[in-house]
């Protein structure tokens, strides 16, 4: 089988890669599609996959309606160069509009439900995969499975966090830290969206740093005085770091659903909270806090609260197990759906269980 997935995020890589590792091990060629953006290409070429890569994504709104254009024009150069059974992708409008010329099929995954994306992909695809989690009704293309995007790659079925990373960040045995999160605010549904002021920023790492070490990972540019903070270590040993972490604090809510996910406290300031599934979903385990940005003293007043307590890490890592104990090995089932489609359609629609045996 030959499969053709685009990314549209460094996530994306994640998402997919026990899966593309696995089908290439029994025979299946598998390639990679994606735009310069953030750590995309450094985490597709740390983890050795074929890709390739058209360019860097349009920030403003003309520019992305040409790159709608563009990136169409390119992805359908490649997809009749390399003859793809199916596409994959996680929101991509460019691999559901490409298929539908190609005549082949188009399954996505969708955990933000950014109706702007939807709109596009949604008539050109053939399943939607979503979370039990997933806060909106796509109708009939869309299946639901019990797990999260972030349990394809750190279910322990498949990722052991490698304590070597505490090297890489010069972190003393025992010692405390916390990672802070910013984002870049350009993608489309960050539109009209804004992130905290450097004026705050300052200000929560001196606070945070009398219970412990602090560093930055942020899709910008950092001003000088915050240069100190910036975490150096390589894109693929994000997880790791995360893993060993005391607490994150973040915009991003992808890094805090990992986080969560890994049984680190983590606090989102969001104007997406209370509206993504994923999130809510792991508020009700006691994994993840959210505020909107209005709220942002709250969010860092929580955060003092939780590095206070030398015992958080323990209490939130019993929460990921009861977690984890509900939802399934997201990178098991699909492959299996991938294999079998499109049989696996019938059997999830006629018999939604039969996804536990992916426990």
């Amino acid at each position: 089988m030959k499969i053709l997935i685009d990314i549209g995020h460094p996530a994306h890589v994640h998402l997919f890669k026990n899966f593309a590792w696995i089908m290439h091990k029994k025979g299946n060629s598998v390639l990679f599609t994606s735009r310069d953006k953030e750590v995309t290409v450094q985490l597709l070429r740390a983890y050795k996959f074929d890709f390739i890569v058209f360019g860097k994504p349009f920030k403003k709104i003309v520019g992305k309606i040409w790159g709608l254009i563009k990136f169409d024009f390119l992805l359908l150069k490649t997809a009749l160069k390399f003859k793809p059974d199916i596409l994959l992708s996680a929101g991509s409008m460019y691999a559901a509009q490409v298929a539908w010329m190609l005549r082949k099929p188009h399954i996505t995954f969708e955990d933000t439900g950014n109706m702007e994306q939807i709109r596009l992909y949604k008539p050109f695809s053939k399943v939607i995969l979503v979370s039990t989690a997933f806060h909106k009704n796509l109708g009939k293309k869309q299946i639901i499975y019990k797990g999260h995007h972030e349990l394809a790659y750190l279910h322990p079925n498949h990722f052991k966090p490698d304590p070597s990373v505490t090297e890489l960040l010069r972190i003393k045995k025992g010692e405390r830290f916390i990672i802070l999160r910013f984002v870049s605010w350009t993608a489309s549904h960050d539109i009209g969206q804004k992130g905290l002021s450097f004026g705050i920023i300052g200000k929560t790492i001196k606070n945070l740093s009398v219970f412990a070490k602090v560093f930055i990972s942020s899709e910008g540019n950092l001003p000088g005085d915050l240069e100190q903070y910036k975490i150096g270590i390589p894109p693929e040993k994000m997880h790791d770091a995360l893993s060993y972490a005391n607490l994150c604090i973040g915009e991003s809510p992808t890094m805090a659903e990992e986080s969560a996910v890994l049984g680190t406290p983590s606090i989102c300031i969001s104007s997406w909270a209370g509206d993504t599934g994923v999130i809510n979903d792991l508020q009700k385990y006691n994994l993840l806090y959210c505020f909107k940005p209005e709220y942002e003293k709250k969010a860092i007043e929580k955060g003092l609260e939780l590095i206070k307590n030398k015992n958080i890490k323990k209490k939130w890592q019993e929460s990921r197990k009861k977690m984890l104990s509900e939802k399934i090995d997201v990178t098991a089932f699909m492959v299996w759906f991938i294999e079998n489609y499109p049989g696996s359609v019938k059997i999830m629609k006629e018999n939604p269980e039969f996804q536990e045996r992916f426990k």
